[in-house]
């Protein structure tokens, strides 16, 4: 049933795919209430929706506890702009999605002041410091679970919570037609291709792209059909990359399509990539892969003191067991990742193609409609 209501929606994403998740939720919540107002931050796909942020979403996409520390003046200034403001404008409820370092302040401080709140996507509780559950239950009146086991743990600590699938399951169909896909990048039809996937965060770039490159020239040498490709998310990363390449293989042919990055690795053989929701798409896209990722050492040494889950990679984690390999830190090296790939391309990888199928299935249950349905039953 549409409502001729129009209610006020705050909503606030903290990097590209919040971004993703936001625009989705804010499609499905325009269906029945087309005259919706939304207010709070969000990227370039939530202003198609009609989202006027509140201050550049960029500003929020930081990674990692050395680099935040270093932001944190900005941080906390936009915080405390944004609680005054949301209050101020008293939205009928108010979402925010992922980013729980700062949403979770938001939405403390928005709940003692009577607005009713929703997390999208859980906190990694059941990965590290389990402990936060506490201040989840105070900032939070109900959370919405992208991951089946996430509910559980919900249940278990009697937190309202909805397990709404995966967007990403919704939007990439089960079956990429490789062919298709290299006729409209212009690739190569008769050769093999490794996607590599760096990051998409300047600091990620600089940090994985070496060792990413150096493996890509080594391979190159061994297998003379192989060629590569780098989907960048801005022309700005693919001009730091090229300059990475000429520093790092320039003699390497790398092709840098700009925003394209799903239709790359639908084109691909096998991935090299780095961890976080690329991981996810690369499982529904259905391609080998290997994942690689280095942090900033600071926060590796703070992350592997309180990190309690066996794999840090969606793939693993949805498994329950290790289907793909994933190298951390000082196994995350030039050798180990050459290794990685080299078995990847020489091994039949039928059995690993289905497990990424049937995963797809569980994930595929009208995400963005199941959250609105939420939230409708706050408005």
């Amino acid at each position: 049933m549409i409502s001729k209501q129009r209610p006020k929606i705050a909503i606030v994403a903290g990097e590209h795919s919040g971004d993703l998740l936001g625009a989705g939720l804010m499609r499905a919540i325009l269906k029945r209430h087309p005259n919706a107002v939304f207010i709070g931050v969000g990227g370039p796909l939530m202003a198609e929706q009609g989202m006027d942020s509140y201050f550049p979403m960029d500003d929020l996409a930081v990674m990692g506890i050395a680099e935040v520390f270093q932001q944190l003046p900005k941080l906390l200034k936009h915080r405390k702009n944004l609680v005054s403001y949301l209050i101020s404008e008293q939205p009928d409820v108010m979402i925010g999605i992922d980013a729980p370092d700062f949403n979770l302040t938001v939405e403390t401080r928005l709940k003692k002041a009577g607005i009713s709140t929703i997390h999208y996507v859980s906190p990694s509780v059941w990965a590290w410091r389990e402990g936060r559950i506490k201040g989840i239950k105070k900032a939070v009146d109900h959370v919405l679970c992208l991951l089946p086991f996430e509910k559980d743990f919900y249940d278990r600590h009697e937190l309202p919570a909805t397990f709404v699938g995966h967007p990403l399951a919704d939007d990439i169909p089960m079956h990429w037609e490789q062919d298709l896909a290299r006729k409209e990048l212009k690739l190569e039809s008769e050769s093999e291709y490794l996607a590599i996937l760096p990051g998409s965060r300047k600091g990620e770039i600089a940090r994985m792209a070496p060792v990413f490159l150096r493996v890509a020239k080594k391979l190159a040498e061994k297998y003379p059909n192989l060629r590569f490709v780098a989907p960048m998310i801005s022309q700005a990363r693919a001009e730091q990359f090229q300059e990475l390449i000429k520093q790092y293989s320039p003699e390497l042919t790398i092709v840098l399509p700009v925003g394209e990055s799903r239709k790359v690795m639908a084109a691909s053989n096998y991935l090299l990539l780095t961890s976080g929701t690329v991981a996810l798409e690369a499982l529904l896209i259905k391609r080998p892969m290997v994942v690689a990722y280095r942090f900033h050492w600071l926060s590796y040494q703070i992350i592997k003191r309180l990190f309690h889950a066996p794999f840090f990679s969606l793939p693993n984690l949805l498994a329950g067991k290790e289907i793909v390999p994933e190298l951390a830190q000082s196994e995350a090296s030039e050798e180990g990742i050459e290794q990685a790939l080299a078995e990847l391309i020489e091994r039949d990888n039928t059995v690993l193609l289905e497990q990424f199928k049937t995963i797809h299935q569980q994930l595929k249950v009208s995400a963005s409609e199941k959250a609105a349905n939420v939230v409708d039953s706050f408005l």
